[in-house]
C-alpha cells in the first residue's frame, strides 16, 4: 500500500480541525483515515506533507456549469460553434478546473457534455468528474432557441438542447437524455433575459409533470432553471431536486423548498458579472441582495454553482469567486459546505465530497485559510490537488 499524508489545518466537508491529520491510500484512491494528530497511525514510507500555513479540505463542486466555448457570448455565439470544436476547447476548460481545485462538476446543457464526462471517466483527458444532463430541456422558442435562424436551422444549431413541446415529446426528451448517456434532467421552467428583459413562465403544468415522472421513472435527478414566483412554484409543486437561479424567491416558496428538501443552487456570481450589467433590473437586483437572505432564513440547502460558461464573458478558471459570493450572506463555513459535502448530496455523488475514511479521495490543499478568508481557495493560492489518490501540482 502506497500512503500520502498531509498534516496541518483540515476542513472535511462539515467540520474544521485546526491541527489534523488526513491519510490517503493511493493505490485505490480513497481516504484511509482522518483524525487529529496522534490519532491517525504513520506507516513507514508513506509520503507526508505538511505546507506551511496551509489546509486541506475535500475537491470543490460546482453543481452548475456549461461548455459553450465560445469565443463572443450570447446564445447566438453559443449556437454557432461547431460540436467539435466545442468540446475540444472544453477539454481544456476541463483541465483548467481541475487545476484550479474542482473535482466535480455538474454540467447542464453543453454539446458534447456527455462525451466530455465520458473522456474523464476513461482517462483520456484530464478533468474533475462531470455529471451531464448532455442536452437541456426546452419548450419551441425558449431562449435557446436563436430567433435569427429559421426554426429547424436554428435547434440544430443549438444542439445542446432538446426543444420538445406536450407532454408526451416532453417524455420522449427525457428519454432520448437517458439514451444519450446524461445523469440528470435539466429543464428550462421559465425563459432569461436574453430577450428584452421580459420573464416568462415555459411549458405547462402537465409538461412539467411529464418531466419529473419520466426522470423518475428513468432514475434521474431533475434541475429546473427557474425565475419568478410562478416557475417556482411549478417546478417545487412537481418536486425537482434542484432550482437553479431561482430569482424572484419568496419566503412562501422558499419555506415549500425547504420543506421537500430541494436543493437551491442560485448563481450569483453570473449576475454580478460586468459584462450583464445592461441586462439587470429589479429581480437581478432583488436577487443579489433578498433572495440569499430568505434562502438561509428559511434554511433552504444552498448549493454552489457558478453558470460559468466557457465563452468571452464568462471564462472557466475563477469558478471559486461563487463561494465567495455566497459567504457574503452564508457564512465562510456554510459556503464550503455548499461547495463540498452538500454540492455531492446535490449530485447525487456516493462517497464524495467529504474526508472520510472510505470515501474518494478528491481534495484541495491550499495555502492559507478558507474558513477564515475564501480567497484562500483562488488558483493562485492552491498548492496541490489530488484526484482519485492521485497528487496534482496545478499549472498556471
Amino acid at each position: 500500500m502506497s500512503d500520502l499524508m498531509f498534516k496541518g489545518r483540515v476542513f472535511d466537508g462539515m467540520d474544521f480541525h485546526e491541527s489534523g491529520v488526513v491519510r490517503i491510500d493511493t493505490d485505490h484512491g480513497v481516504i484511509q483515515s482522518v483524525g487529529e494528530r496522534g490519532e491517525v497511525e504513520e506507516p513507514k514510507g508513506a509520503k507526508k506533507f505538511e505546507p506551511k500555513n496551509a489546509t486541506i479540505l475535500p475537491g470543490l463542486i460546482d453543481a452548475h456549469v456549461h461548455f459553450y466555448s465560445a469565443k463572443g457570448e450570447g446564445v447566438t455565439a453559443w449556437a454557432s460553434v461547431p460540436d467539435t470544436l466545442a468540446v475540444l476547447r472544453g477539454a481544456g476548460d476541463m483541465r483548467r478546473l481541475l487545476h484550479s481545485g474542482f473535482t466535480a462538476v455538474r454540467e447542464l446543457g453543453t454539446k458534447g457534455g456527455v462525451h466530455l464526462a465520458q473522456a474523464v471517466a476513461e482517462g483520456s483527458i484530464e478533468g474533475p468528474e462531470v455529471v451531464s444532463c448532455g442536452k437541456a430541456l426546452a419548450q419551441t422558442g425558449e431562449d435557446d432557441d436563436p430567433p435569427a435562424f429559421p426554426l429547424e436551422l436554428a435547434q440544430q444549431l443549438a444542439s445542446y438542447t432538446y426543444f420538445c413541446d406536450g407532454p408526451w415529446e416532453c417524455r420522449k426528451a427525457v428519454r432520448k437524455v437517458a439514451r444519450d448517456g446524461g445523469k440528470v434532467v435539466k429543464f428550462y421552467a421559465s425563459g432569461a433575459f436574453s430577450r428584452g428583459g421580459r420573464i416568462k413562465p415555459n411549458f405547462t403544468k402537465e409538461e412539467i409533470g411529464a418531466i419529473v415522472d419520466e426522470a423518475r421513472r428513468l432514475d434521474l435527478k431533475v434541475a429546473a432553471h427557474a425565475y419568478g414566483e410562478e416557475a417556482l412554484t411549478s417546478v417545487v409543486d412537481a418536486g425537482v431536486d434542484s432550482i437553479e437561479h431561482g430569482l424572484g424567491l419568496t419566503s412562501k416558496v422558499a419555506s415549500a423548498v425547504a420543506k421537500k428538501g430541494i436543493f437551491y443552487v442560485p448563481t450569483l456570481v453570473t449576475y454580478s458579472n460586468p459584462a450583464y450589467e445592461n441586462r439587470y433590473n429589479e429581480m437581478v437586483k432583488r436577487h443579489l441582495s433578498e433572495d440569499m437572505v430568505i434562502a438561509k432564513e428559511h434554511g433552504v440547502k444552498v448549493v454552489m454553482g457558478s453558470d460559468i460558461v466557457g465563452d468571452s464573458a464568462r471564462p472557466h478558471g475563477r469558478n471559486y469567486e461563487e463561494i465567495a459570493a455566497e459567504a457574503k450572506v452564508l457564512g465562510n463555513r456554510e459556503a464550503l459546505i455548499a461547495a463540498t459535502s452538500r454540492a455531492a448530496e446535490c449530485l447525487g455523488l456516493e462517497n464524495s465530497g467529504l474526508l472520510k475514511a472510505g470515501f474518494r479521495a478528491d481534495a484541495v490543499i491550499v495555502k492559507g485559510n478558507p474558513v477564515e478568508n475564501v480567497e484562500a481557495l483562488a488558483p493562485e493560492n492552491i498548492l496541490y490537488v489530488i484526484r482519485s489518490g492521485k497528487l496534482i501540482t496545478p499549472v498556471r
